[in-house]
């Protein structure tokens, strides 16, 4: 294998990955940033980028099928192709997929809330028909919060809360297709996740993940979205002299326990290659929430606190082989810093960030504008540290009134 093909919303991690194994990189992507071009052979994306023009908003612009248009013009010169969120591994010939080739029982919530009901913590989840079914559900438990939630797709977005009241229902919107919309009980609590490689005959949590969802202070208007992660999940550093090699991080009870369910959500459903589980952590008691049966957004954490090309780890394990993971050495940082009023962007070609959009675009209110990542020896020297670039990001753009 040499020429391997990545679609989805952003390939640059994943191209980047692969281009530092030796392979020709084609990337299908959404944004095509500045960056991303250094890591492929040939990138189309939906996006194209010019000074003083606006990116617009993803939720507007975004269509698969134009993804699926620009892959397929590609497909026919490569040996593999990597499928990201955006996209679906099921555009392409069977024989060409690294990853999970079937994932629609996956990727449909109520399809995997109903496989996993029956063994593992989730939160009751139903499809009300109409209004007045989202109604009689929630006044049935006045007690509870409920959420509404696209059946499919990634990064929080859509997701609102539900609040009954005596006459109905707040947070509803009025014209809403409920057979793409599902109700579910909303669990307080932390949101945290886990990577699992995983082969045919075995599955191992490689890392756990502490989620950055909905900071305002990264721009994020939506109360749910994805805005990175902190990985390992918050742990010690191990004494000289514990039983394990200075300078690997010690697991809590919480983190093992995280690492188990994820291993097992995994193997019940057959994934192979790099997955992704998220959990609410409530008090100690784990529900599983969601299951990424794809690479996941912590991709670059994992390269730096692991210190492995996760790419190769992820093609190892597609072809049937485990590979050897070290233990966490250092914490890692992701901030997707979204603007926070509409701004014309500069160079903003600093250490440590990344997806970098052409000088001169303008970003819309609210939208992605580039990845922050940090790391080192503490959560808290590494979470001040990638503030200090987001403060410095903020600062180097100006609003385009």
């Amino acid at each position: 294998m040499e020429n391997i093909l990545v679609v989805g919303v952003n390939t640059r991690a994943v191209a980047c990955s692969l281009k530092r194994l030796g392979y020709a990189v084609y990337s299908a992507d959404y944004f095509g940033t500045v960056d991303l071009r250094s890591c492929a052979d040939r990138v189309e994306s939906i996006l194209d980028q010019k000074p003083g023009i606006s990116c617009g908003r993803f939720s507007e612009n975004f269509n698969p099928n134009l993804l699926r248009e620009i892959a397929l013009e590609m497909v026919g010169d490569v040996d593999g192709v990597i499928s990201l969120a955006g996209s679906s591994p099921s555009w392409f010939p069977s024989r060409k997929i690294i990853g999970n080739m079937e994932v629609d029982g996956v990727e449909d919530k109520f399809a995997l809330f109903q496989r996993l009901n029956k063994y593992f913590n989730v939160s009751p989840t139903y499809l009300p028909s109409d209004n007045a079914e989202v109604w009689e559900i929630i006044s049935n438990a006045p007690e509870k919060k409920f959420i509404l939630k696209p059946r499919s797709g990634a990064g929080g977005y859509g997701v609102r809360i539900l609040q009954g009241h005596g006459s109905g229902v707040t947070g509803l919107p009025e014209e809403v297709n409920l057979s793409q919309w599902l109700l579910q009980e909303f669990i307080e609590g932390e949101n945290v996740s886990a990577s699992v490689l995983s082969t045919p005959d075995e599955a191992h949590t490689i890392l756990t993940t502490k989620q950055i969802i909905g900071d305002c202070t990264l721009g994020q208007k939506e109360p749910f979205g994805y805005c990175g992660n902190l990985v390992p999940y918050p742990r010690g550093l191990v004494n000289e002299g514990d039983k394990v090699s200075h300078g690997e991080l010690a697991l809590t009870n919480l983190d093992q326990k995280i690492s188990q369910m994820a291993t097992k959500v995994v193997d019940h459903l057959s994934l192979v290659g790099s997955n992704g589980v998220d959990f609410i952590n409530q008090n100690g008691e784990l529900y599983v929430i969601e299951v990424n049966p794809r690479v996941q957004g912590t991709w670059e954490c994992a390269e730096l606190s692991l210190n492995l090309n996760m790419a190769q780890a992820h093609l190892e394990a597609c072809q049937g082989q485990l590979p050897e993971v070290p233990p966490p050495q250092k914490f890692a940082v992701k901030m997707v810093v979204h603007a926070l009023e509409r701004s014309l962007v500069g160079d903003l070609h600093f250490p440590g960030v990344y997806d970098l959009p052409h000088p001169g675009v303008i970003i819309e209110e609210g939208e992605p504008m580039v990845t922050v990542l940090s790391t080192g020896p503490t959560p808290e020297a590494i979470m001040t540290s990638a503030q200090k670039k987001v403060d410095q990001l903020y600062r180097a753009v100006s609003p385009d009134i």
